[in-house]
C-alpha cells in the first residue's frame, strides 16, 4: 500500500509537469513543523531558479491546481515558496483502514526484488557462543526477515568456524583420551560409527585443554597441526570426526539461537568451500592475478586513491608454508555462492572490526571476477560493553557465555512478572511463557533500537523495564490492545468503520503512514533501528490516544466502534513489525 507522500508526490509531480516544469520537483515530504501541516512541497523553489520565476508565484499558482485534490483538505503558500499540505480526515481514515485490512499492516513489497544472501552468526565448533556473537545474531536475523517481508528471495547461512587449527586440536585431544576409537586408524577408510563418540561438554572440556597445551608444548603443536593438515587432505577418519564435531555443535548451537528466536536456512561452514579451494588457486594461478611473494601466493589489492597513509595489504591466498586461511577459504564461499545460488547481493554482518579483511576479500572477487564488488556488503556493528564502556565481560573478566546471557534475561524478566502481579490467574505454564517473551523482547529490541555501528552498555534491568523505550513496553501495548478487543467483544462491541475526528486520532493515523518509510530506510541503509523508532512512536501514540479516549466509557457507539477498528489497525501493524524485529507477543499479560 502506497503511503500519502507518495500519492501527494505524484499529484504535485503532474501539476509540475502541467505547468512544463520536471516531474520530480513535485516530492513530498513530511512536514518540519506538524502543527502546521502535515506534508511540504519545497519543489517550487528549484523551480523558480530553473524557470527564473518567482518561487512563490510558482507555488501560487499549483496551488490553484491541487487545491480540489481529493486527498487534500488544504494547501497554502508559506515563506518564499514552500507548499504546506494538510490531508482530509477521509484520506486518513481510508489509510488506517487499509493498515486494518491488509496481511502486511500497510507495508510494501520492493518494486525490484532480489535474491539476498546474509551470512550472519558465526559461531564455532567445539566452542559456545559468547556475548559478541549476540549483535550478528540478532541483526542478521532481523535484516533476514525484513528482506523477506520486502519480497526477496533471502538465504541466511551461518558459516560455521569448522576448518583451521582447532580442528585439529581437538583430533589430537580425543586421540589422547580414547586412542582405541577407529578414526584414528590412518588404514581404516570406514565406514565410521554413526553415533558421535563425544557431546558438546566432551567439546568444551577437550577444546581448551588442547588449546592451551598446543601454545607451550612444541611438539604438541607440530601434532595438532599435522592432523589439520591430513584432514584438510582429506583423511577418513579425521573427516568422520568433523561430522561428529559439526552435528554435536549445531545442536548446540540451536538451543541458544532458538532463544533468541534466530533462525538459518544454512548451516554451511569453511570446510563447505574447501572443494573449491584447490581449483580456484589453480585458476588465480594460471590467469595471473595471483603472483608469488616470498614463497606465498598473494593478490595484489591495493588501490591508486586508496585512503590511509600505509597501503592496503595483499590478500594472502596461500602462506609460504602452504597453508590456507579463512581469507582464502571467504573467497572460496564466494564463488561457491555465485556459481550454485547466484545472489544478486551478498551480505556479510561481522563485527566491524573485520573491515579490512572484507574489503581485501570483495576486492579480490572482484579482481577475479567471481561476483561483484558492489553486490558484496559488510554489514559491520559495534560492541556490546559493560559499565566500564569495555566488552562486556562476568565480575571475574572472563568472557559471558550467549547461554548465560540469555539465563539472565528470563531471570530479570520473570523478576518483572512478580514486581507487576503479572503472574496472577495464570498457570506456570503461562507465566514461562510470558517470561521467555519478555526476555526475547528485552534482548532483541534492546540491540536492535541502537544505530547499527555504535557499540551499546548492556543493563538488562533497564533493557527489562516496562517503562520507557524498550521491548517488553511495546509488548505491554500490544497485549493492552488484545485486551481491550477481547473486552469489548465480551460485551458485544465490534469494531466498525474507521473515522478520524480528533488530534490524537490524527497523529495515530499519520504514525501509521510511515510504515513503508520505516521499511524502506531499514533496507536501504542495513539498519533496523529505524524500524524500532517507528514501532516504538507507535506505541507512544497509541497510549496518547487511548489516554484521551477511554473506548469503553465511549457513549457514542459510532465513534466507538470506529476506535475499536483503529485498535485493531494499530495492534496489526504493531504486531507485523514486532515480527520483524523477531519479537513474539504473547496474548495477555
Amino acid at each position: 500500500m502506497a503511503d500519502i507522500a507518495s500519492e501527494l508526490s505524484a499529484a504535485c509531480g503532474q501539476a509540475f509537469e502541467a505547468m512544463g516544469l520536471e516531474t520530480k520537483l513535485g516530492a513530498v515530504r513530511r512536514s518540519d513543523r506538524p502543527d502546521l501541516a502535515d506534508f511540504q512541497c519545497n519543489g517550487a523553489m528549484a523551480a523558480g531558479k530553473a524557470a527564473r520565476r518567482n518561487p512563490r508565484e510558482i507555488a501560487t499558482e499549483l496551488v490553484e491546481k491541487l487545491k480540489d485534490h481529493e486527498l487534500i483538505a488544504d494547501i497554502t503558500v508559506a515563506g518564499p515558496g514552500f507548499l504546506n499540505i494538510k490531508v482530509t480526515e477521509a484520506c486518513l481514515a481510508g489509510r488506517v483502514e487499509g493498515v486494518r485490512q491488509s496481511e502486511k499492516a500497510g507495508g510494501e513489497v520492493s518494486a525490484e526484488t532480489q535474491t539476498i544472501v546474509i551470512d550472519f552468526g558465526g559461531p564455532n565448533v567445539a566452542k559456545p557462543m559468547h556475548v559478541g556473537h549476540l549483535r550478528s545474531a540478532v541483526i542478521g536475523d532481523t535484516l533476514k526477515r525484513l528482506c523477506r517481508f520486502l519480497g526477496h528471495t533471502v538465504i541466511g547461512d551461518a558459516h560455521l568456524g569448522d576448518w583451521g587449527l582447532q580442528m585439529g586440536q581437538l583430533i589430537v585431544g580425543l586421540s589422547e583420551e580414547q586412542p582405541e576409537l577407529p578414526y584414528f586408524d590412518a588404514a581404516n577408510e570406514g565406514p565410521f560409527p554413526a553415533e558421535s563418540p563425544v557431546t558438546i561438554e566432551d567439546l568444551a572440556r577437550l577444546y581448551p585443554l588442547a588449546s592451551g597445551k598446543s601454545k607451550s608444548d612444541e611438539a604438541y603443536r607440530e601434532k595438532c597441526q599435522l592432523a589439520t593438515a591430513e584432514l584438510q587432505a582429506g583423511r577418513a577418519g579425521y573427516r568422520a570426526l568433523l561430522k561428529h564435531f559439526i552435528d554435536v555443535s549445531v545442536a548446540a548451537l540451536k538451543v541458544d539461537y532458538d532463544r533468541l528466536n534466530v533462525s538459518f536456512d544454512l548451516w554451511k561452514g569453511e570446510s563447505d568451500a574447501d572443494p573449491f579451494v584447490a581449483p580456484m588457486i589453480e585458476d588465480l594461478k594460471s590467469r595471473g592475478i595471483a603472483e608469488e611473494s616470498d614463497g606465498a601466493w598473494i593478490i595484489r589489492v591495493a588501490r591508486e586513491g586508496d585512503k590511509g597513509k600505509t597501503e592496503m595489504p595483499p590478500f594472502i591466498m596461500v602462506n609460504s608454508r602452504g597453508g590456507v586461511g579463512y581469507h582464502t577459504t571467504d573467497l572460496a564461499t564466494i564463488f561457491d555462492r555465485a556459481q550454485n545460488i547466484k545472489p544478486d547481493t551478498i551480505l556479510y554482518v561481522v563485527d566491524q572490526r573485520q573491515a579490512l579483511h572484507f574489503q581485501q576479500v570483495f576486492r579480490a572477487s572482484e579482481k577475479a571476477g567471481y561476483f561483484p564488488e558492489a553486490g558484496l556488503e559488510h554489514i559491520g556493528f559495534g560492541t556490546v560493553n559493560g559499565d566500564d564502556g569495555k566488552p562486556f565481560k562476568t565480575r571475574d573478566g572472563g568472557t559471558v557465555r550467549l547461554s548465560d546471557l540469555n539465563a539472565m534475561a528470563l531471570n530479570e524478566a520473570e523478576k518483572r512478572i512478580s514486581e507487576a502481579n503479572l503472574s496472577d490467574g495464570l498457570s506456570e505454564e503461562e507465566v514461562r511463557d510470558i517470561g521467555l517473551k519478555i526476555a526475547l523482547a528485552a534482548t532483541r529490541f534492546s540491540d536492535l533500537q541502537n544505530t547499527r555501528t555504535t557499540d551499546y552498555k548492556f543493563d538488562l534491568e533497564r533493557f527489562t523495564s516496562f517503562e520507557g523505550k524498550t521491548g517488553p513496553y511495546l509488548l505491554y501495548a500490544a497485549v493492552r490492545i488484545k485486551a481491550l478487543l477481547r473486552r469489548a467483544k465480551a460485551e458485544g462491541n465490534a469494531p466498525g468503520d474507521i473515522q478520524i475526528v480528533s488530534d490524537t486520532e490524527r497523529v495515530l493515523a499519520m504514525q501509521m503512514d510511515g510504515f513503508n518509510t520505516a521499511l524502506d530506510q531499514s533496507f536501504a541503509k542495513r539498519m533496523p533501528h529505524f524500524l524500532c523508532e517507528h514501532v516504538y512512536n507507535l506505541a507512544q501514540s497509541f497510549s496518547a490516544f487511548y489516554a484521551a479516549h477511554p473506548i469503553a466509557a465511549e457513549k457514542d457507539p459510532v465513534l466507538r466502534a470506529s476506535r475499536l477498528g483503529l485498535c485493531e489497525a494499530v495492534l496489526n501493524q504493531l504486531e507485523t513489525s514486532l515480527d520483524i524485529l523477531g519479537i513474539e507477543t504473547p496474548e495477555r499479560m
